[in-house]
């Protein structure tokens, strides 16, 4: 007999420690693993991890094999793996019903369950008794199911189990913006069921769907049907959000071991070789102790103060667990492969001898690793006073099946049975080697030869839609209707992928349909229910930003490849060249460097050998319901027939049940094929060829329309029908230079037609509607009828059906094509239009850890936005805190959208700040543009929402960057002659001398200034002594503007007697129907030689945007721990007990600090409120006694307004420079004061708080320096 060698001898060794510990808990029906036998139910989390010991020695077996009995044992584990994860599937596969609702709805009871009956794989627990959304728990499954389809086992039987996995994945997609319960089953760490999101739940997320977008379940033997998507931009949403995260791990967690399962070993979901090092430091200088790591930060579970007859913790008792958490040896089991997937050897013998030493070991000899380590109840004071210096004792489940498991698979790597390939064949490991640079291919297409040959004019060489034959080129909501037929199952009641917006990774590749390859165009060019695509520079600065997001994101083989469609709408007026801006890019294009990416442009046929590819071979084979899947087109008799019915020539078939995008895409693809040869038609032949085509054409712009397609005819080779131009109703002017001279002129004073007894003559209204020629005035005209008759009254104009909705349509695309913006903006909001991604925004800034508020403060107006809700609610909800102002709304839906891209390309615009509140965001840039314009709030307002959406952009990234920037009138030629010409730039030292410039520099230097951002929040981190020289950089309007101009003039075409409108509230059309609602405050004159306002606009900007200095909340944390029992602002107090429940790093702490804040509705007030705290924040750290009360904060702020006031007065200041704001009584001239300096505000708050603070201390005490 062979002697067994000595690698088998230990295989063995390690076979018998997994039976023992793991297999022989296995149930032989279902194959699931029970947690322990207190505990019978199977966790989904908790098997999976606890199979991997075995699907690590059965790996060793294979590769180890020496006798037969060998590879029969490598085949047993092998499907005791197999057999535990079809468990799982078959637990998930009787809760279909779940995954179909989660995927629409999110909420927590409609998702699958965390644990089933081990026997049955029926559930044990009702929806709401259980933390059961956890979603790392399903992804850690995907994950898993993907490597170890890799590692050539079958888990995965059918087409139908196929349908069920790529369905799951639709479950996990948008983990990035899903609040769950985490992986430790409790949510936020009081322990009090509240959800939120999870950077472990996000990571493992990611790593599954990357892990299985386009394997094959079959492995391989299957064929295209058995490969499933995911889609790169959800991919990269969760990338995004994680990295904005970490080392973070929740709002109340500022750091959390259980991440670890993410950084390394199994999901290596973080890219960032800095990140992951930096938050690893933060896991072991927090977390770790003698026995293990922490899970988090105050984690009560099983300590000794933990009270174990209630399920959640009393706020305040959170500070009992500090110092005494449990400490769990799983997580060096982490560290252990972390070392060997870093080839870091130093590492992996550092815990291997830490574990070594704390393993539980039978008189067996097999080593067991316990749950947790916990202080004994005798020395709970002893660890209080110092931290891990007592003897703790082993508690929980021995072995804990999922650590046990982690240590076996461990040991089998560093003894070398395996290699790191061999657990990750799917390289998960490389993710965080530096990728190459990205170029991406970016190939312009003209609408019409008309528009090719007006490029050609420019030397800019581009194909139609007809040159790129037998390619096809469609827009990006043709691919989410593609997608959405992804997974569909109707014997499972899988309805597939929920129809969403696909982003521009996703139309950066080729697809393969039907043998046919499509190429579609960026998600911007499609957006048709709203005004933003109207604006060329809007376009021109999305493609820019996509491009760079392209650049930075793109993780696929092959190159991304942007196509972008040349429309009428991107030429000028007279369609005689091609609109500046949009030339300008072309021409940055071919200059090969365009926002920051690499660019190469051409021609789509020479991209495609360098392009990536996506084959979505799920088109090609049966319908989710058994039959074909697509309903071709059904041909009768011969184009050469000349007798029998026209119908029967080429007839479609119209089955009810047939699906829309698959008819769709065959009658497309039918009527763009070349034309086979064949003999001249004549007669009635080619009568009926040609009312074929119409028939065809007809059915296709049907087809088009029900998948809510507009433009179609873009899209097709052959220009059988133009563009569909409106029906007149209106007298709409072709001439945009009178739309600023044109003035009604109505016998009536007042301007509405009334009849005898007072009320509004409707049918005059409409007779005035009919006569005028004026835009504006025809938008006024139907505000009247919108308000009061509704949007589908008939006004029997040109004694046709003409609806008020019907012509606001028209007055809308006229209005549009001549950039009347503000006209397009009250049009949209009487139409309820919304911005197609909304929602999408609104979740994106969530999921960065940004709460929104809509309306201007104080609560109940002010409406707070913390978790995702549906797109109609959304509207709603922004409505309603608009007071039903349809335009406010309507730019609160703008502002929500390009925030939301500003925080996709530019994050850290946004650090430190928590809350974005977007009605002070509004009123702020209606500031800026009354006190830089010299005009009043009125005439500010309708200039703000006549600016065209790329101009209002720019205006919010200058707010946002902190930076001095200048606005002033452009002396540019305007585009219509009614839009106000507004130029927004950076000034930086601008206006400064010499001596000024050098005081700044200085400054900046004291102030070590990133990014040398000149922000009030900054400047206050100066010593109080430092001398302050500030440059001024200050706002100015152009010299060659010296007479006044009214800033709406060329938009009123009305005196503003003309259409007295007031009993219907629309102020005069489009502006805001309550202009004092911006308050805006009065015009502070702004000249080239002084710095009256500069520090008020200043701290206007900062108190808006909640913007506060670096550190500013962990400041505040320790002055509520060591010097106070609670700051009171306002009236609302923010209790030292805060310090009891939460750490000074957690967001949920900046959160809550930030809501009492927010309390005070002047934004400049707010700011010396914070400057204020941060004074205080300085007791902190000198040797002082807890004052033992609660501290005012507006008291102090008042004191140092009084001493402010006090010595401006004895300096001979006037009254009237030293007024008063009636809100808050402090004075104008304190909010204009800088920080530092002999007069600075900080001088004066120092002075306060020494005041204030002196009245606490005890009589004797030493006097505040």
């Amino acid at each position: 007999m062979r002697s067994r060698s000595n690698s088998g001898v230990k295989l063995d060794n390690y076979a018998r420690i997994v039976h023992q510990t793991i297999l022989r808990h296995q149930d032989p029906v279902t194959g699931l693993l029970p947690a322990s036998e207190d505990q019978p139910d199977a966790w989904v989390r908790d098997n999976v991890y606890s199979v991997l010991a075995v699907w690590g020695l059965s790996l060793a077996y294979r590769k180890n094999a020496d006798r037969d009995e060998d590879k029969a044992k490598a085949y047993e584990l092998e499907q005791s793996v197999v057999k535990l994860m079809r468990g799982i599937l078959q637990c998930i596969m009787r809760q279909l019903d779940k995954v179909e609702q989660f995927k629409h709805s999110k909420s927590a009871l409609d998702c699958l369950h965390a644990k089933y009956n081990t026997r049955t794989c029926s559930t044990v627990v009702g929806d709401d008794q259980w933390g059961h959304l956890q979603v790392d728990a399903t992804s850690l499954f995907l994950l898993f199911l993907a490597q170890m389809t890799a590692s050539g086992l079958h888990v995965v039987y059918t087409q139908d189990e196929v349908d069920v996995v790529q369905n799951l994945m639709f479950y996990i997609e948008t983990a990035y913006k899903v609040a769950d319960y985490g992986m430790w089953e409790r949510g936020d760490k009081t322990n009090q069921g509240i959800m939120e999101l999870n950077a472990s739940s996000i990571g493992m997320a990611k790593a599954a769907l990357e892990a299985l977008d386009d394997l094959n379940l079959f492995g391989a033997k299957g064929g295209p049907g058995s490969v499933v998507h995911a889609l790169p931009d959800d991919i990269q949403h969760c990338q995004s959000i994680l990295s904005s995260m970490l080392p973070r791990a929740s709002m109340s967690k500022e750091v959390d071991a259980g991440v670890l399962s993410i950084l390394t070993y199994p999901a290596f979901a973080v890219e960032d070789m800095g990140l992951v090092n930096l938050t690893k430091e933060e896991i072991i200088s927090k977390l770790q102790g003698r026995y293990g790591c922490c899970r988090f930060l105050r984690d009560g579970h099983k300590t000794p103060k933990e009270d174990p007859s209630r399920l959640y913790y009393e706020s305040a008792e959170l500070k009992l667990f500090e110092n005494i958490e449990c400490e769990w040896p799983l997580f060096w089991t982490y560290l252990i492969l972390d070392g060997i997937f870093t080839n870091s050897p130093e590492q992996v013998q550092e815990y291997q001898e830490a574990l070594e030493g704390i393993l539980i070991k039978q008189k067996d000899g097999i080593r067991l690793v316990p749950e947790l380590y916990s202080v004994p109840h005798d020395k709970v004071e002893e660890e209080y006073g110092s931290p891990h210096s007592v003897e703790r004792v082993p508690m929980g489940k021995c072995p804990l099946k999922w650590a046990q498991s982690l240590y076996v698979l461990g040991n089998l790597l560093a003894e070398g049975f395996l290699a790191p390939g061999e657990i990750d064949p799917l390289n998960r490991r490389f993710s965080t080697i530096p990728k190459p640079d990205v170029v991406v291919q970016v190939s312009i297409l003209a609408e019409s030869e008309e528009i090719k040959a007006l490029l050609l004019k420019e030397g800019i060489e581009v194909e139609t839609v007809a040159d790129i034959h037998p390619l096809h080129v469609q827009p990006s909501r043709v691919l989410s209707h593609i997608y959405a037929r992804l997974g569909q199952n109707k014997r499972l009641g899988l309805t597939g992928r929920p129809y969403r917006r696909i982003g521009v990774l996703g139309t950066s590749k080729f697809y393969i349909l039907r043998n046919t390859m499509f190429s579609f165009t960026p998600q911007f060019i499609d957006h048709q229910q709203f005004y933003l695509a109207l604006d060329n520079q809007m376009i021109v600065e999305m493609l820019r930003t996509d491009l760079s997001y392209l650049s930075s994101r793109w993780r696929m083989t092959g190159r991304p490849t942007v196509t972008f469609p040349i429309s009428q709408s991107m030429l000028t007026e007279d369609h005689s060249a091609l609109d500046p801006a949009v030339l300008s890019m072309l021409r940055k294009l071919q200059d090969g460097y365009y926002g920051g990416a690499r660019v190469q442009t051409g021609k789509l046929s020479e991209f495609l050998t360098t392009s990536c590819f996506a084959h979505l071979s799920f088109l090609d084979g049966k319908a989710p319901d058994g039959g074909p899947r697509f309903c071709g087109v059904q041909t009768h008799g011969g184009a050469d027939t000349e007798d029998g019915d026209i119908s029967n020539v080429h007839e479609l078939d119209d089955d009810p049940e047939a699906d829309d995008l698959s008819q769709y895409l065959d009658q497309l693809l039918a009527h763009a094929a070349p034309p086979k040869p064949s003999p001249t038609v004549r007669g009635l032949g080619r009568f009926r060829a040609a009312a074929t085509k119409t028939k065809e054409m007809v059915s296709l712009m049907g087809k088009a329309q029900g998948l809510n397609i507009h433009n179609v005819n873009m899209y097709l080779p052959n220009k059988l029908f133009h563009s569909a131009q409106p029906s007149l109703h209106l007298n709409l002017s072709d001439n945009p230079e009178t739309q600023a001279h044109q003035v009604v002129v109505t016998g009536d004073t007042s301007g509405v037609p009334r009849d005898a007894s007072g009320q509004v003559d409707y049918k005059a209204l409409v007779d005035l509607l009919r006569n005028t020629h004026s835009l504006q005035d025809q938008g006024d005209i139907l505000y009247i009828l919108f308000k009061d008759k509704g949007l589908d009254w008939d006004t029997g104009l040109q004694d046709r059906s003409s609806t008020v909705r019907c012509l606001l349509g028209e007055l809308y695309q006229r209005a549009g094509e001549l950039r009347l913006w503000g006209l397009v903006r009250m049009i949209s909001g009487m139409l309820r239009q919304k911005v197609e991604e909304l929602d999408w925004a609104c979740s994106d800034l969530l999921a960065h850890q940004k709460h929104l508020t809509v309306g201007l403060p104080p609560e109940p107006r002010e409406k707070t936005i913390t978790a995702p809700i549906p797109p109609d609610q959304l509207v709603r909800l922004i409505e309603e805190a608009s007071d039903n102002n349809i335009t406010v709304a309507v730019l609160t839906q703008e502002i929500m959208v390009f925030l939301a891209m500003s925080i996709r390309t530019h994050p850290d615009l946004f650090s430190e700040m928590f809350r974005l509140r977007i009605g002070l965001i509004i009123q702020v840039m209606a500031t800026e543009l009354a006190q830089s314009l010299n005009c009043n709030g009125e005439e500010a307002t309708e200039g703000l929402m006549s600016l065209s959406p790329s101009e209002l952009k720019n205006l919010l990234h200058h707010i946002l960057s902190g930076k001095e920037f200048g606005v002033q009138r452009s002396m540019r030629e305007m585009d219509t002659g009614v839009s106000p010409a507004i130029s927004i730039h950076h000034l930086g030292n601008v206006g400064a001398t010499k001596s000024e410039r050098a005081g700044i520099s200085k400054l900046k230097s004291d102030m070590k200034m990133v990014d040398h951002r000149l922000s009030l929040t900054d400047v206050m981190k100066v010593e109080i002594q430092t001398p302050l020289i500030y440059h001024g950089s200050h706002l100015y309007f152009s010299s060659q503007m010296e007479h006044r101009l009214s800033l709406t003039e060329p938009t009123k075409s009305l005196p503003s007697h003309s259409l007295d409108v007031e009993q219907f509230q629309s102020g005069q059309g489009h502006q805001m129907s309550s202009i004092e609602s911006l308050d805006i405050p009065e015009f502070v004159p702004v000249a080239r030689d002084t710095r009256h306002g500069q520090w008020l606009r200043r701290r206007r900007l900062d108190g808006a945007l909640n913007r506060v200095p670096v550190g500013f909340y962990k400041k505040v944390w320790k002055i509520l721990q060591k010097v106070c029992h609670g700051l009171s602002i306002e009236g609302f107090v923010l209790p030292s007990s805060t310090t009891r429940e939460m750490t000074p790093g957690e967001i949920k702490f900046s959160v809550h600090v930030e809501a009492v804040l927010n309390r005070v509705s002047r934004p400049e007030y707010r700011q010396l409120l914070v400057e204020a705290i941060l004074v205080l924040t300085m007791l902190a750290d000198v040797d002082i006694q807890s004052i033992g009360s609660i501290v005012h904060v507006e008291k102090i702020v008042h004191i140092a307004n009084d001493m402010f006031y006090k010595d401006q007065k004895d300096l001979g200041a006037e009254e009237q420079m030293l007024d008063r704001d009636p809100s808050t009584g402090v004075c104008r001239l304190l909010y204009d004061s800088a920080p530092s300096g002999r007069f600075g505000t900080m001088t004066y708050l120092t002075k306060a708080v020494a005041a204030y603070v002196q009245d606490f201390l005890p009589a004797g005490a030493c006097a505040v320096q």
